[in-house]
């Protein structure tokens, strides 16, 4: 049980009150590990900072990558919300799951940036040589090392706050143990 409360609008700084407003505008709704951040003056727009910041890969791939490493750290927050986002860039149930446990046979390229992704989180960035080269052998430059590694700090920021504050999931619940690694 989380010692976490969920603030409301009215119980964050006019900062985040405004971020609040834009999240309500944009998503239609504030999710409840974002409103946590918001316990912090600074924790919520440095977090969305990151998260907005543009990248190289498109949508689909930040996916294939908060997919494979929430699954590695077991964060049933982010699996729960990143199932519902990669359904909308239009992975199927069953390649979600391929996707958590860190392949993708349905897509060589994603394949690649799967096992990579995980390769990153189960060792601390000690990436295997030969997952690197299978990466570039897929297309992959060294600029999309840099922003895959940016994506992965992103998540695991996400998955170690909600493995701290076990804030309630306000996504349809994915069950972590499906996708076991």
């Amino acid at each position: 049980m989380s010692t976490f409360n969920i603030p409301t609008k009215n119980e964050v700084s006019e900062n985040n009150q405004a971020i609040f407003n834009q999240l309500e505008k944009g998503l239609g709704f504030v999710p409840n590990l974002y409103a946590t951040f918001a316990h912090s003056e600074t924790a919520l727009a440095n977090f969305l900072a990151i998260g907005n910041g543009k990248t190289s890969f498109s949508a689909k791939e930040k996916e294939v990558i908060n997919l494979a490493v929430s699954q590695v750290n077991e964060c049933v927050y982010c699996l729960s919300a990143h199932t519902a986002i990669g359904k909308m860039n239009g992975f199927t149930e069953d390649q979600i799951l391929e996707l958590r446990a860190g392949r993708a046979s349905f897509d060589p390229k994603l394949d690649a940036l799967a096992k990579f992704a995980r390769n990153i989180a189960l060792n601390k960035g000690a990436t295997e040589a030969a997952v690197l080269e299978n990466f570039f052998e897929q297309g992959y430059t060294k600029g999309n090392v840099a922003d895959a590694v940016i994506l992965v700090g992103e998540i695991t920021i996400t998955n170690y706050f909600h493995r701290t504050t076990e804030v309630a999931v306000d996504f349809p619940v994915a069950d972590v143990e499906v996708a076991t690694i």
